[in-house]
C-alpha cells in the first residue's frame, strides 16, 4: 500500500533520543526516508534499527553540528543522493545550565546559541536549494515556550529559542512569495526527554506525555501540509 510520504526524503536533526528519534521513526512509518542526524553514532543505529524492522528506510548520519563545516559536508553528501529535501526537522538543541542572568556563564551561553541559534540558520542556508526543489518543501522547528515568554532562571535557553523563531519566521515569510517551501513552529510543551528530565529532576516522568505524541503531531503537519507562519504547542 501507498503512504502518504512515500518517495520524499526527511531529515531530522537530533535524532538520536527523545522527540527527534520519535520524529524520525513517525515519519518513517509515513514512507519518508529519513535522514537521521546526532553526536551518538550508536544510538542513531538503534534508531535506524527500529526503523528497519517496521519496514521503513533510512541514513544515519553522525556529526556534530557546531563543528566546521559539519552541516556543510552533510549537505554536499544529501545532495549527490538525492534531488530534493522536502521535510527539515530542526529538533537538535543544547539547554545549558539554568541560572539567573547575572550568572550566566558567558562562554557557555556562546555554546548554546551556536548550536540552538547558528547551526539552525546553517541548516537553512545548506538545504534551502534542495527544499527549494521539492514540491512542497517544509521546514519544522522545534521550540520552546520560555523562547516567547521568560521564565526566571531560563532566560539563556529562552533567549536562543527567541531567536531561533525569529530567525525562522523570517525565513518562512521570504519563502511564501518566492517558493513553495513553508515553516511550521512546534512548542511541545511538556514532554518525557532527557532535557526535561535535566531540568526538573524532581518530576515523575510518567506525569508529562511521551515523545510519541509530538512526533504524531510533526508527522500529521508534513503529511498534511500547514498555512505559512503556521505555530502550534502540543498539548497531551
Amino acid at each position: 500500500m501507498n503512504k502518504p510520504l512515500d518517495n520524499k526524503l526527511a531529515l531530522i536533526t537530533g535524532a538520536s533520543r527523545g522527540i527527534g528519534a520519535a520524529t524520525a521513526i513517525a515519519l518513517a512509518a509515513q514512507g519518508a526516508h529519513v535522514v537521521l542526524t546526532a553526536r551518538t553514532g550508536k544510538a542513531l543505529e538503534e534508531v535506524e534499527e527500529t526503523i528497519f524492522d517496521a519496514g521503513g528506510s533510512a541514513t544515519i548520519a553522525p556529526l556534530d553540528l557546531t563543528e566546521n563545516d559539519s552541516i556543510a559536508r552533510l549537505a554536499t553528501a544529501i545532495a549527490e543522493r538525492w534531488q530534493a529535501l522536502d521535510v527539515l526537522v530542526l529538533n537538535a538543541g543544547t539547554l545549558g545550565t539554568l541560572a539567573a542572568v547575572p550568572a550566566i556563564d558567558t562562554k557557555e551561553l556562546a555554546t548554546v546559541l551556536t548550536l540552538n541559534v547558528s547551526a539552525q540558520v546553517a541548516l537553512i542556508q545548506a538545504f534551502d536549494p534542495m527544499l527549494r526543489r521539492s514540491d512542497a518543501g517544509k521546514v519544522i522547528g522545534i521550540t520552546s515556550s520560555v523562547g516567547r515568554k521568560p521564565r526566571a532562571y531560563w532566560g539563556a535557553y529562552g533567549a536562543s529559542k527567541a531567536a531561533f523563531e525569529t530567525l525562522l519566521g523570517a525565513y518562512g515569510d521570504e519563502m511564501a512569495e518566492i517558493s513553495r517551501v513553508r515553516t511550521a513552529i512546534i512548542d511541545p510543551g511538556a514532554t518525557r526527554t532527557k532535557m526535561r528530565a535535566r531540568a526538573y529532576p524532581g518530576e515523575d516522568p510518567a506525569s508529562v506525555k511521551p515523545p510519541e505524541v509530538v512526533a504524531a503531531r510533526v508527522a500529521a503537519l508534513a503529511v498534511g501540509g500547514f498555512e505559512a507562519g503556521h505555530w502550534e504547542r502540543v498539548e497531551g
